[in-house]
């Protein structure tokens, strides 16, 4: 979602009738970005602090933490042993306590072999304790395909933690929303799952976009968790998406506005749990065409979840069946033209919104 830095021209009466002056921003990439609001953040609370696999030296593999070891030391940014088990379970405990960890689990994809924790134990320890337990951390890792990285290195999977209650997943698509929602998350009490692409993060050695470089605001920055985002209006049809998806959303979007092929209106999610269910029906409402596109698999998750929403508020409001663009049901592939047959893709995008407003 961009951010208008342009000033509002003086005007003359009561100082109090006088437009606030527009954020002070600066240009950041998403990693630097995820950066300033940890470090923001611990220079805040000194209970906040952050663990996991090569955060310390190496700054994070994706650059979530580049900095903050020489900024705050070894007792507040951690390197931790190959166990994700035993560092997300050190971070559970840390949290219980009152602290507020971050902790990153490098790739989603790792989940698997520390499942126990995150499910068992830090998104169920509030409801076991009938409320009298708070879980107050941040489980940070990295997602997305697109690089040939392979079947275990690729997936999104934000609609498998989503299925599983007691716990919020945040999914930024541009620096500034990453620095609001990586506050938000730090000062939640809940257990918040924050997600982000590769191919958000603006990084040199990874294939960039032009909107992974953009203004952030200097000061304190929240992002409400539960709110989405008109990345673009349009009246024509709705495309409901999130993190790297709405780029290529907004890029055939503006094709197909030069064109005259359609008006198009960009909605990122931002948040899955909490979802703002509302954004979407009002958007739905007065295009009557639906666009679902997920950088996850097909069956069983978001987009379906999405589409039944619409269904049980009013299917009426629909014009043509919705469409879906997802992962089919298939490891994601590490040669990279099949890769790119399996991700949501511009094109296959493009389809699907020409496919909406084509003639019967």
């Amino acid at each position: 979602m961009s951010i208008d830095t342009t000033q509002q021209p003086a005007t003359e009466g009561d100082p109090a009738e006088q437009p606030a002056a527009a954020p002070a921003t600066k240009r950041l990439n998403t990693a630097k970005a995820m950066v300033e609001a940890i470090a923001r953040e611990m220079e805040r609370d000194e209970d906040v602090f952050v663990l996991g696999e090569d955060v310390g030296a190496y700054g994070g593999i994706f650059s979530s933490t580049t900095g903050l070891l020489d900024r705050f030391g070894p007792e507040r940014v951690m390197d931790t042993p190959i166990s994700e088990t035993g560092f997300i379970g050190a971070a559970i405990g840390a949290a219980t306590e009152g602290m507020r960890p971050i902790v990153e689990l490098m790739f989603v994809d790792f989940f698997g072999v520390c499942m126990d924790q995150i499910y068992n134990h830090m998104a169920k320890i509030h409801f076991e304790s009938g409320g009298n337990v708070k879980v107050p951390m941040v489980l940070m890792t990295a997602v997305g395909g697109g690089y040939s990285d392979g079947a275990q290195h690729s997936q999104c999977l934000w609609g498998t933690f989503a299925h599983l209650p007691g716990m919020k997943v945040v999914v930024p698509s541009n620096p500034a929303d990453a620095a609001g929602l990586m506050t938000a998350a730090i000062r939640d009490d809940n257990p918040v799952v924050f997600m982000f692409h590769k191919g958000i993060q603006g990084l040199p050695w990874m294939a960039k976009n032009k909107r992974s470089i953009g203004p952030v605001p200097t000061g304190d920055h929240v992002v409400e968790i539960g709110k989405a985002a008109t990345a673009r209006p349009g009246s024509d049809v709705t495309v409901v998406t999130l993190s790297l998806s709405v780029h290529h959303a907004l890029d055939v979007a503006e094709e197909l506005a030069a064109d005259g092929t359609a008006d198009v209106e960009v909605i990122d999610l931002r948040s899955i749990v909490p979802l703002d269910t509302e954004a979407i029906i009002e958007s739905v409402t007065r295009t009557g065409h639906l666009v679902i596109v997920d950088e996850d698999y097909q069956s069983f998750g978001l987009s379906g979840e999405i589409a039944a929403r619409i269904a049980e508020h009013d299917p009426t409001i629909l014009k043509a069946p919705i469409s879906r663009v997802a992962v089919p049901d298939v490891p994601i592939p590490y040669a990279r033209p099949l890769e790119y047959t399996a991700l949501p893709t511009p094109a296959r995008i493009k389809e699907a919104i020409i496919g909406q407003v084509a003639p019967a």
